[in-house]
């Protein structure tokens, strides 16, 4: 665990979490967004796994990718080590899928060199639609 901070005001962190946000949806990251060394620290529902370097994280991506993607922030909030982000996921594939993800951002010389991801699973339409039926949102 790093000890320095690097305080991210909240234009930086908008900034980011946008080019973060966009590799969901074009699989590849811009450059310079992660340090050649960034660790991922993944944790979807029921499992843990880690990833080192943006190349393997994009791999990653491009592995679980169906389909066409669209992914939206949800909000933003700076930190005193990055920022934290949260963001709804769709895959548009033979079945369309939803999930919402936290990621908690670990940023130093303007790069993310840590990334941890809590993921809710992608939820089918069958799952959304038992849920806007059995527990039905207050707020969107």
């Amino acid at each position: 665990m790093p000890t320095t901070t690097h305080t991210v005001d909240a234009v930086g962190a908008e900034q980011l979490s946008a080019a973060f946000n966009s590799c969901f949806e074009n699989l590849a990251a811009p450059d310079g967004l992660f340090a050649a060394d960034a660790f991922f620290d993944l944790l979807p529902p029921f499992w843990r796994f880690q990833l080192q370097g943006p190349d393997a994280f994009i791999a990653q991506l491009r592995a679980i990718a169906e389909g066409e993607i669209t992914s939206r922030v949800v909000r933003v909030v700076p930190s005193a080590n990055g920022f934290v982000m949260e963001h709804e996921e769709t895959m548009r594939g033979a079945k369309t899928e939803v999930a919402r993800k936290i990621w908690l951002c670990d940023v130093a010389d303007g790069r993310i060199t840590a990334a941890t991801c809590y993921c809710n699973g992608g939820w089918d339409d069958d799952l959304r639609a038992r849920h806007a039926a059995e527990a039905p949102m207050i707020r969107p």
